[in-house]
């Protein structure tokens, strides 16, 4: 247990740590006040304080090797899919090619020819007679 002398020792121990403290905020609220005055006299705002350290911390990102080891890797990836893409395309433009060359596909596209000639001729034939009905 504290003595009553330890007590009021304490107390004002506290009290004075309490005036400092409201103290010190004071000088950091004007000392922060200044800083903006300051800020805004060189012309500097929070939005370019903001751009300055995003550009930083992009280029700092940037130097490091694990960045620059993942754009190796992602850029040499990328071009090797460039390189599977284009030889599907390729692969597939031959299919097609191949495919259209067969005898199959010739066969069926003759018949769609005289599918298509016949229709023509069945509509011509008939809008001939209808005009001739009136």
């Amino acid at each position: 247990m504290l003595s009553d002398e330890e007590r009021e020792e304490l107390k004002a121990e506290l009290v004075q740590l309490e005036d400092e403290i409201t103290t010190l905020r004071q000088v950091l609220s004007a000392k922060e006040r200044h800083l903006v005055e300051i800020k805004q006299k060189l012309g500097m705002n929070l939005m370019n304080e903001l751009k300055q350290n995003f550009s930083k911390s992009w280029h700092d990102m940037q130097t490091t090797t694990a960045y620059k080891k993942t754009h190796e890797t992602l850029s040499h990836a990328g071009q090797k899919a460039t390189a599977a893409f284009s030889n599907v395309g390729t692969a597939i433009s031959k299919k097609f090619g191949d495919m259209r060359n067969s005898p199959t596909f010739k066969s069926f596209e003759e018949r769609v020819e005289t599918t298509v000639t016949s229709l023509k001729v069945f509509f011509r034939r008939r809008s001939y007679e209808e005009a001739k009905e009136e």
